[in-house]
């Protein structure tokens, strides 16, 4: 499971040094594709697979599915990270999620999220103070 937050520099070459703690889960291979509110999906391979299988047995008759497989699954880039723990985001990727140098990585259970950290601050503020006035159950047996 990833969790917490983490603020690596991606270097010239469009490299991250993955957070230590999620390297382990990592090294066999991932999948980096584009999320939801502009950033990064990054899913260690064998999550990558349940989550693609899982997609494909949905309907292919309803557009919404076949837009949403189209999306996620033509911007999916297999990596591999080095020995320094490093792996190189593709260029289409980067520009998708408006990635420089200054990155925010978080956990977010089965995956990994990347953002530009100045877009995850204002993803943020938006949504802490709906977080905070949560009344309903959004998670079933959480609240």
């Amino acid at each position: 499971m990833f969790l917490g937050t983490h603020t690596p520099r991606l270097d010239d070459k469009g490299r991250l040094f993955l957070p230590a703690k999620f390297r382990d889960r990592l090294a066999g291979g991932l999948v980096i594709t584009r999320g939801q509110e502009r950033c990064l999906y990054v899913f260690p391979m064998d999550e990558f697979v349940r989550v693609t299988e899982q997609m494909q047995s949905a309907p292919t008759t309803s557009k919404a599915v076949r837009d949403y497989m189209r999306v996620f699954l033509s911007g999916a880039s297999d990596e591999e990270p080095d020995k320094q723990g490093r792996v190189t985001i593709p260029a289409n990727l980067r520009d998708y999620a408006g990635l420089d140098r200054e990155i925010t990585v978080i956990g977010a259970g089965a995956r990994v999220e990347i953002w530009d950290s100045a877009a995850w601050a204002q993803y943020l503020e938006s949504t802490e103070q709906a977080f905070a006035d949560q009344s309903e159950e959004v998670v079933p047996g959480l609240l």
